[in-house]
């Protein structure tokens, strides 16, 4: 990796904290360039010298359309046409701002494989609550380890951070709404573009970053952050299966309560493998548990190091590709997702690298993480085996709610490149798109309700 790229590179040094070490917050002073010269959540406000990344010129929720039944969408730029394409013949021109697997996909699949770049908008921002917590989470949120934080209310924890993990989990309590639903579309793509669909719709309820609670909840060990209901809708061999999560700060056991309810079993039981490197259900091995929403899940078996940020070639603002024009036939070609439908555009993003702990296991040794400088969005991340090679390349592209002032990627692809398949998730473009009006009862996400509601 070309080191002249990244700014802020007194970043570089000293930024793995010794385990057990609790880290303050940040000075008065460096907390004090939140919205200024920093926007409220860490961001720079600036754009870049020469103009290709423009200043953050948040855009106003739109208080007047509905918050359930809207597709991410933006009249002002969605009729952007490419400032130009980057392919196999040309990247050397551009690869000190592409990702590793981007690299390796242009190399693999040069005939078909491309990234049409677009002018480059900085729209997004989050409800004024969440701003102002995270202004005063600068100075008095703490993270013990790497899977311990404390102190942080509604916002962001760590808008100024001085270490690999704080980013990860800006991204993990970022905020998405109180209650929400959503369908969780996925397929795995075959090499000849064949491919077969599952449908899932999930139930959330978020504690932390949840600006109607009051008072709001601590983000601490121990206390669920946020629960979680999945119910697969098809195919028929997997239908009625449900994954109920109580998703916590901490670590081991601690950071993650899990059940699942087989139909074959009919009955709902303790799911401790709902972790790290273990597949995800119904994918077919084709996604980890800690792959979900791009990263989620305990940070204990990698030491974090925060490199610095970057300006890269992004998937953005993609509202075409998460729109309910596109089907998921027009997204399935071969190899690789249909490059003529995502919409990449260049941003700062701050770069996490995860090395994995030689006494602790996974399937990965190492992973790269790219993640926006102004939603905290992990927006891609390079992984790579025991042996040191890629092996798989996660590409999430990202789309901003302005009804919820909500921001998410959608879709996310992993590509396999030891097998050549892709996997798509998060996909809603045949069925419905977020919906924030959802409420559920106090007891909607217990274990022997998800008992009784799969069994009638």
């Amino acid at each position: 990796m070309d080191k002249t790229t990244f700014t802020r590179t007194a970043l570089t040094l000293a930024l793995v904290m010794a385990p057990g070490l609790a880290a303050a917050g940040v000075s008065a002073e460096e907390a004090a360039r939140l919205g200024k010269d920093l926007t409220p959540v860490g961001a720079e406000r600036a754009g870049n010298a020469d103009g290709t990344i423009p200043e953050w010129k948040p855009a106003a929720q739109r208080t007047g359309e509905a918050r359930k039944g809207v597709f991410p969408n933006n009249p002002a730029i969605d009729g952007d046409k490419p400032l130009f394409t980057i392919n196999a013949q040309n990247m050397a021109q551009y690869e000190s701002k592409l990702t590793e697997g981007h690299k390796e996909l242009l190399r693999r699949y040069p005939q078909t494989y491309k990234l049409n770049v677009y002018p480059s908008h900085r729209l997004a921002t989050y409800p004024q609550k969440v701003l102002d917590e995270t202004v005063k989470n600068a100075t008095r949120a703490k993270l013990e380890g790497v899977d311990n934080p404390s102190g942080a209310y509604v916002g962001f924890p760590f808008p100024i951070p001085k270490s690999g993990a704080e980013p990860i989990w800006n991204h993990r309590v970022k905020f998405r709404g109180s209650d929400v639903r959503r369908f969780n579309n996925q397929m795995i793509v075959q090499q000849d573009g064949k491919f077969s669909v599952t449908r899932i719709v999930e139930d959330v309820t978020f504690n932390y970053a949840n600006i109607e609670k009051n008072p709001p909840d601590e983000l601490k060990p121990g206390t669920d952050f946020l629960r979680y209901l999945s119910e697969t809708l098809s195919p028929p061999r997997i239908a009625g299966t449900y994954i109920l999560v109580h998703e916590k700060a901490g670590f081991g056991t601690e950071g993650r309560s899990a059940w699942l309810y087989a139909p074959a079993l009919k009955r709902i039981r303790r799911a401790p493998a709902v972790c790290c490197d273990n597949p995800y259900e119904g994918t077919d091995g084709h996604q980890f548990y800690d792959q979900v929403d791009m990263y989620n899940g305990v940070l204990e078996r990698f030491s974090w190091k925060l490199v610095g940020k970057r300006e890269m070639y992004v998937p953005y603002n993609a509202n075409k590709l998460a729109g309910p024009a596109v089907k998921y036939a027009d997204m399935a070609q071969p190899n690789h997702l249909n490059a003529d439908l995502p919409r990449y555009e260049l941003h700062r993003v701050w770069v996490v690298e995860a090395e994995n702990k030689p006494d602790m296991r996974h399937t990965f040794k190492s992973r790269r993480f790219y993640i926006d400088e102004d939603t905290w969005t992990v927006v891609a991340i390079d992984n790579y085996d025991q042996q040191g090679q890629l092996m798989q390349f996660q590409e999430g592209h990202l789309v901003s709610y302005y009804n919820l002032l909500v921001h998410t990627t959608q879709p996310e692809v992993i590509y396999h490149f030891n097998s050549g398949r892709y996997f798509v998730t998060a996909m809603n473009n045949e069925d419905q798109p977020y919906d924030g009006t959802a409420t559920y009862p106090a007891n909607y996400f217990e274990a022997n309700t998800v008992q009784n509601r799969a069994s009638k």
